[in-house]
């Protein structure tokens, strides 16, 4: 009862926003007009976006797989990242991070605690590039009062944090020294802890190796123009007028609509950024609901498709991984999930 409750208080608050997000929506959308939208789409447009769609993410692979330091096979990162975001599509609590860390320590050789902190950096330059483009566009698109700042305010947030990662890893016999001071009191914490610290320092090493940062920013900037030039096509199939800027300010309301708590795959919080950006671009919700729709099916299918094929390989199924990660969470299991 106690576990159930603690779950409940964890997908509560995300379900409520998703929930009340959709309503909002589809008080504001005429449904008729959002079907029509999507049968009178540019589906030459649609189909040039499922081709990029398919080229990010397979850069996307090389993005992680850059920050692994090459110490996994290109397909196990691949599959492995296919499995994690469709986990993240169906599972709760943002499982499909934590997920395809787990499962890639059951592939390679490295362990757990070395895979979480390349995805945390992954995510933060995510955060910060996304920032960028919103910030980068905003002057450029009309009625968007505040929007910069919400981009400056997240932008400074996620570099301070990246700038402090920088710090604590340039500086690790200080920060174990004051691990191992602070946390002298429990013998046992300190004796995992200091594992896991010694760990997630030797997965942030893309920090200060540069020649190891130079390649993934190669690859992550590579990754995100597709992006943008993905989102273009896919704005533009329902908006003939639709420039660049369109592409570049869903995306980045995308990446944010992401990041609020929300039910899995980011139900509702992704159709409201998205709407929500193009609507101020247009004035056209029914329309932006069916971009924000056709954004999700991408997500969907794409994900599915390597992510379904990795898991049937594997033996399994998204109720027995999220299990494993039940179990895997409950035992405190941060230690070390070794390879093989």
């Amino acid at each position: 009862m106690n576990r159930l409750l603690k779950n409940t208080k964890r997908w509560l608050p995300g379900a409520i926003i998703s929930v009340g997000l959709a309503a909002i929506i589809l008080n504001a959308v005429d449904l008729p007009s959002t079907i029509d939208a999507i049968r009178s789409a540019d589906y030459s447009l649609l189909l040039v976006a499922v081709t990029l769609n398919v080229v990010w993410l397979l850069v996307r692979g090389m993005v992680w797989r850059t920050l692994l330091q090459d110490q996994a096979s290109y397909r196990d990162v691949f599959v492995t990242l296919g499995e994690g975001y469709l986990m993240n599509n169906f599972l709760p609590f943002r499982l499909g991070e934590v997920g395809r860390a787990f499962l890639l320590s059951r592939k390679s050789k490295m362990s757990f605690t070395e895979i979480i902190p390349t995805i945390v950096v992954e995510r933060v330059f995510d955060l910060a590039i996304s920032a960028a483009i919103l910030v980068g566009v905003v002057p450029f698109v009309s009625d968007a009062a505040g929007t910069d700042r919400i981009g400056f305010v997240v932008g400074g947030i996620v570099l301070a944090g990246l700038g402090a990662l920088y710090l604590l890893t340039r500086n690790q016999a200080w920060a174990m020294k004051t691990f191992e001071s602070l946390s002298a009191r429990w013998p046992k914490l300190q004796q995992l802890g200091g594992n896991l610290v010694e760990s997630v320092f030797a997965g942030l090493s893309v920090l200060t190796d540069g020649w190891l940062f130079i390649r993934f920013l190669f690859w992550m900037l590579a990754n995100w123009i597709i992006a943008i030039f993905q989102y273009y096509f896919i704005v533009a199939a329902f908006f003939p007028q639709a420039t660049l800027v369109w592409g570049m300010f869903g995306l980045g309301a995308a990446a944010f609509g992401g990041a609020v708590p929300s039910l899995p795959g980011a139900l509702g919080t992704l159709e409201a950024a998205i709407g929500g950006a193009l609507n101020l671009l247009s004035g056209d919700w029914s329309t932006a609901l069916a971009v924000a729709l056709t954004v999700r099916l991408f997500n969907y299918v794409f994900s599915g498709v390597v992510g379904i094929y990795g898991l049937s390989n594997e033996g399994q199924t998204l109720s027995g991984i999220y299990q494993q990660l039940m179990n895997f969470r409950n035992k405190g299991t941060m230690r070390e999930s070794g390879g093989g």
